[in-house]
């Protein structure tokens, strides 16, 4: 009879044991959940406050992206900046011109759907959204020709979507840059 009794004790150890592990595991999963309701409603009433925007209509004839502004240049606080538009199913120039060890801001945009690249072997990785600046800074660690293709299925041309980036010794970038214009390994 004391093992019965001793079996049935066990048990409502255990039971109670369970109960308060399944409460636990439902009061995480319901806070992870109130944490995602939270964190959705507020970024659906307040966005980021670094999103640019541009008008896809205009883009080509007015503001930051008309054609005689694309390319890479170099600032006078010697920053170096690439300004490209993405459409289908090109790049906007075609051939960008970046500096070897030396961080590069990208300035892009797309006119007509979602489009993507990605610089070779670096982590030059980003999404380009109509209406939208998408920017980010990288260095190029060493010189020599990469691809840029789009990484985003936009259309039947697709697959043949892609561009260059050539990244010059330090010194022959500088060389370049001192004539003040946009440069491209694109003859203009």
């Amino acid at each position: 009879m004391s093992s019965t009794v001793s079996h049935h004790a066990s048990e409502a150890v255990a039971v109670a044991a369970e109960r308060r592990w399944a409460i636990i595991v439902v009061a995480i999963i319901g806070l992870l959940v109130l944490m995602m309701v939270i964190t959705g409603l507020h970024w659906a009433s307040m966005p980021p406050s670094r999103v640019e925007t541009v008008d896809v209509k205009t883009v080509h004839i007015k503001g930051e992206f008309v054609e005689s502004n694309l390319g890479t240049a170099m600032d006078a606080d010697g920053k170096v900046t690439v300004r490209l538009v993405a459409q289908q199913y090109s790049f906007s120039p075609q051939c960008i011109v970046v500096p070897e060890g030396m961080p590069v801001t990208f300035r892009a945009t797309a006119t007509d759907a979602i489009h993507g690249f990605v610089v070779g072997r670096t982590n030059a990785n980003t999404m380009l959204v109509p209406g939208f600046v998408s920017t980010f800074t990288t260095t190029f660690p060493k010189a020599g020709e990469q691809l840029m293709p789009c990484h985003e299925y936009c259309g039947t041309g697709h697959e043949a979507m892609w561009a260059h980036v050539q990244v010059l010794r330090r010194d022959e970038f500088l060389a370049r840059a001192s004539s003040a214009e946009r440069m491209s390994c694109v003859p203009r």
